[in-house]
């Protein structure tokens, strides 16, 4: 008797892809898809929200231009942009939850200078280009939301109708004495085409039938036209998030000088500083027994001459990991490659640069490679590390591969995530790629500057 819990022979191994894809092609499941009539249901709220949307934004900005001859006007139009965000804030949950669309809220509004108060508040209104774009959703969206009601509701009602014709067609000549649904007439009894035959109702089904697998497609190329708008005008401008973004990369660089600082005043005190203090003793003992015990006075003179030689090579170290002399000098190629010499595993390095990038992309480099290897040495268990440099375009790409257990990810630590956020803070990118049981890939990319 087989045993049900043995694994499937090679040649009876399911396909796993075949069993998670579809039965059905994309033509047959668009039309009872949840995502068609959640569109479909987006549509036909179009219309009302555009209707409240429009006649607030309407009676707002038309009162307060007609008392703008007062200083009244400039309030009311301040609230009537004031609750043109609100009711866009609406507009984003809605399509958050009905289009699936995850539009970030706009900037906050900013006074000049930190003010506070009524008219502070006013002037950051007017001035917030956010809420010029709320205000134009609402003239722009309404005719396209009477437009998209009209067409989606039509068609879709229309679709099901004549594809569901032979179910309910009874109705007709039961309830309302005419032959079966009217499709031509002259308004007179007995003139014009009635589907009461079996041949016309099979033909009205089949026409409901293409009616009913085009109208997905319909339904979402109109709610497309809706992400566009609501993503654009509803949203954050790209250029108030590129602001955004830079004021947080400008954070990630402070706070990484600020540790790096703390690194090397850790270094200086912990390594070089508390070796020359103790060096500053021995030689004064030294002293102290120059006259009256000459050979141990030797001997600890020449111990110092050791803690000398000690503290020279941990502040040429430190100076090293600051800014390598041979970087600045020599560039990036013999710079990585004195870097492969210090890594306990054996580095291939590749550099294919036809010029020297700018000084600080290339110290970033370089210390993004220092620092992946270090890892490779610490965690890999790798035999083996690659590291290939050049230039595509106006970027500089990075890969540093070995061959150990990987198994990395930027959750676990901060090595890794902090390297990532430090080439993010320059425009830059960086992929993981560490299996579990290797190989391990890193990729990143630098924006290509010129000396």
């Amino acid at each position: 008797m087989p045993n049900p819990t043995a694994p499937y022979p090679a040649e009876a191994a399911p396909d796993l892809a075949a069993l998670d894809r579809p039965r059905l092609p994309l033509a047959l499941r668009a039309p009872v898809q949840a995502r068609t009539w959640r569109e479909f249901g987006y549509l036909l709220l179009n219309l009302p929200a555009a209707i409240v949307f429009f006649v607030y934004a309407v009676t707002m900005v038309s009162l307060g231009a007609g008392l703008l001859v007062t200083f009244l006007g400039v309030p009311v139009l301040a609230a009537a942009l004031a609750g043109c965000r609100a009711l866009g804030a609406l507009e984003r949950a809605r399509a958050r939850t009905l289009l699936k669309l995850d539009v970030a809220t706009p900037e906050p509004l900013r006074a000049r200078n930190g003010r506070t108060g009524l008219l502070a508040w006013t002037g950051a209104l007017f001035r917030s280009g956010s809420s010029w774009r709320h205000l134009l959703y609402a003239f722009a969206h309404f005719p396209w939301a009477v437009l998209s009601f009209a067409v989606s509701l039509t068609v879709m009602a229309n679709a099901w109708a004549l594809f569901t014709y032979p179910l309910w067609q009874w109705i007709l000549p039961a309830h309302y004495g005419q032959e079966g649904l009217q499709v031509y007439g002259d308004g007179e009894p007995g003139h014009g085409w009635y589907l009461d035959t079996p041949l016309e109702q099979l033909l009205a089904t089949a026409v409901g039938a293409v009616l009913v697998m085009a109208s997905p497609w319909l339904v979402r190329g109109m709610a497309q036209v809706d992400r566009t708008m609501v993503l654009h005008l509803l949203g954050p401008s790209r250029l108030s998030s590129r602001v955004r973004e830079l004021e947080s990369d400008r954070g990630v660089v402070v706070d990484t000088a600020a540790a790096d600082l703390r690194r090397i005043e850790r270094d200086l005190h912990d390594g070089a500083q508390a070796r020359l203090v103790a060096l500053a003793m021995d030689l004064g003992l030294a002293k102290e027994k120059l006259l009256s015990d000459p050979p141990t006075a030797a001997r600890m003179v020449d111990e110092a001459h050791g803690e000398v030689k000690l503290a020279l090579q941990e502040l040429r170290d430190l100076a090293r990991g600051i800014h390598p002399a041979i970087l600045t000098d020599r560039g990036l190629g013999p710079a990585l490659s004195s870097v492969a010499t210090r890594c306990r595993v054996p580095v291939r390095i590749t550099v294919d640069l036809p010029v020297r990038p700018a000084p600080a992309i290339e110290g970033i480099a370089y210390f993004t490679v220092s620092e992946l290897l270090q890892n490779v040495a610490k965690h890999s268990g790798a035999r083996t590390a690659w590291v290939d440099v050049w230039r595509a375009a106006d970027r500089i790409l990075i890969q540093v591969r070995d061959d150990g257990r990987g198994g990395a990810n930027l959750t676990t630590g901060t090595g890794l995530s902090g390297l990532a956020e430090r080439l993010g803070s320059v425009d830059g990118l960086f992929v993981l790629d560490s299996p579990a049981g290797g190989p391990t890939t890193v990729t990143a990319e630098l924006p290509w500057r010129e000396r």
